[in-house]
């Protein structure tokens, strides 16, 4: 890995920075996959719980685990009403720690691009899901500009500063996921673009919330004051305000989705 690998250990930065847009994808991505009731789920890479807690209001599930790298993240996805029902556990996407068959549906939600190996990763949903149990994710369209904060690092870049980049960008393309869900041998794989929306209350709101980032946040504070400043009036005049002073703007994800056969 380079120096630019992103790591999350802080689940109070990450809700704020990314929480909310894994929910916004989320919401979407559920009422896509529409999942029964009472059905058994895996999170896989669940970080700070952002995704668990949409999907314990939504789906009704009778279990939730979520696995995660950070355990930083997961004291923070502990503290959320979702841990009702929802047991969090420190485990590698790439050596789930369950055996075969104990769930209904595995799900990776913003995370394929930051598995090592994607393949072994899906692979591991696979062994874990029943026979006609679903595989399952949604990751931004990173290659294809669909990161919600890709403004910001185009800028970065513009300035010749080093951007955090995760280990497999492209995993989430829509191409991509289709091929890694077909060679696992998963039937009935269907994908579909997600587009979302978030609105901040005013520049401020933004340019706070990308200072405390887990993965650029640090980048930003570390440069020299007048870089600092004229990074900030660049993305002043590229994110304009509506009358209110609130900005909005979108971000897209690709999801995909099979079925375990028998």
């Amino acid at each position: 890995m380079t120096n630019n690998q992103i790591r999350f250990e802080d689940g109070a930065t990450y809700e704020r920075y990314m929480g909310q847009w894994s929910q916004l994808a989320g919401k979407t991505f559920l009422d896509w996959l529409a999942p029964k009731a009472g059905l058994r789920w895996l999170d896989v890479g669940c970080g700070n719980g952002a995704f668990t807690e949409l999907l314990v209001e939504r789906c009704a599930p009778v279990s939730v685990h979520g696995v995660d790298p950070s355990e930083g993240q997961l004291a923070y996805a502990r503290t959320r009403p979702a841990s009702r029902i929802a047991q969090f556990h420190q485990g590698d996407a790439m050596a789930l720690p369950f055996p075969d068959d104990s769930f209904d549906v595995a799900v990776m939600p913003l995370v394929i691009f930051f598995v090592p190996e994607p393949a072994k990763g899906v692979a591991e949903m696979a062994r874990v899901t029943c026979p006609n149990g679903i595989v399952t994710a949604y990751g931004w369209d990173m290659l294809g500009g669909g990161f919600p904060y890709e403004t910001l690092l185009n800028e970065m870049r513009g300035l010749g500063l080093p951007v955090p980049e995760p280990p497999n960008p492209g995993a989430a393309s829509i191409n991509t996921l289709r091929d890694l869900w077909t060679e696992a041998g998963l039937e009935a794989v269907e994908t579909r673009e997600i587009v979302v929306q978030r609105t901040f209350a005013d520049f401020d709101d933004y340019w706070v919330t990308v200072l405390g980032a887990p993965s650029v946040g640090a980048k930003l504070t570390a440069m020299a004051s007048e870089e600092l400043e004229r990074l900030k009036e660049i993305l002043h005049a590229r994110l304009p305000a509506d009358a209110a002073g609130s900005i909005t703007y979108s971000a897209r994800a690709n999801a995909v989705k099979g079925r375990v056969t028998n």
